[in-house]
């Protein structure tokens, strides 16, 4: 009987320890994730407190800044951000506006296009630099600037405008899919991947896309001193190089990054190698993971949009 008493109170001895070092390491957890989180959030913070401040690319005499653009065009914020912040900026003379990109959504490139006229009409002058691909939206961000930049192999121009829409309903008939939509209106489904678009869906498409594509053209014959008709002629999405955009009067100058650095000192009348300076980027985040590039992989595939784009 003593035995099997002693036994026992082992057994309960054992499972005590076992649930205190089970509390312990529960404990010890809890105490390493609210750790990590608040490393997270310090280090979140000051890459947010960093993203304002200015770096030194090269030093010189007066500051030239420098923005830019690389990638499609679908968030237009980091940009704009910019440019508003060296317009008020008295320390700044100039800005280059290095462009490589194959343009993107047309409300991001048009918010874009305004944030760069705001910089030159302000006074201080702006001049673009294109790089490998400053095309459709990548061109027309590019318009507002004093002078355009280019590389003689530059793939420019590309002034059009492109929607596309999925027709998905064989594939969904063929695995038995039905989608049954109620609306309140006989064009609130446009442009639906489940059927084929309608004669009247498409004349009202199209009426849409050409509004669109004639404020592109409008908007570079006002800033490049040209006629609609003139435009017209080259504004059909075709794409051409640096060298056929100057003969076309898209281009002011052929020449590289330098060559605009060079330019855009000697418009602001600065003496000698600027200071060229640019807004310090800030780090990836998981929020950029989840809001940011990810985001836009993740969109529905037939979201109806309107782009100003170049996409061969």
């Amino acid at each position: 009987m003593v035995i099997i008493y002693f036994a026992s109170n082992m057994d309960k001895m054992e499972q005590e320890s076992l649930m205190s070092n089970r509390r312990d390491w529960i404990f010890g957890l809890g105490i390493a994730g609210v750790t990590l989180l608040l490393i997270f959030f310090v280090y979140s913070l000051n890459m947010l407190r960093q993203n304002g401040k200015t770096v030194k690319i090269r030093t010189g005499g007066e500051k030239v800044a420098l923005v830019e653009l690389e990638g499609a065009i679908y968030n237009a914020r980091p940009v704009v951000r910019q440019f508003d912040h060296y317009r008020k900026q008295k320390a700044i003379k100039a800005i280059v506006f290095r462009i490589n990109s194959p343009g993107g959504g047309v409300v991001p490139s048009q918010e874009i296009y305004e944030a760069v006229k705001r910089a030159r009409d302000s006074g201080k002058p702006v001049v673009a630099s294109l790089g490998t691909v400053a095309a459709s939206g990548g061109y027309y961000v590019a318009c507002p600037a004093d002078t355009i930049v280019a590389n003689p192999g530059t793939t420019t121009g590309s002034i059009g405008v492109i929607a596309e829409f999925l027709n998905m309903q064989e594939l969904l008939d063929k695995i038995g899919i039905r989608i049954n939509i109620i609306k309140s209106g006989r064009y609130k489904d446009i442009g639906s991947m489940h059927r084929p678009m309608t004669p009247e869906e498409q004349k009202l498409l199209q009426a849409w896309v050409d509004d669109t594509y004639y404020q592109f053209v409008d908007a570079v014959a006002l800033e490049r001193g040209l006629s609609r008709k003139q435009v017209l002629k080259f504004a059909d999405g075709r794409v051409v190089t640096g060298r056929q955009a100057v003969r076309l009067k898209l281009v002011d100058v052929l020449g590289d990054y330098e060559t605009a650095i060079d330019l855009a000192a000697e418009m602001a009348g600065i003496e000698g190698e600027p200071t060229i300076v640019k807004l310090r980027e800030r780090h990836t985040s998981v929020f950029d993971l989840v809001y940011g590039q990810l985001g836009q992989a993740l969109h529905h595939p037939n979201r109806i949009s309107v782009k100003y784009l170049f996409s061969p």
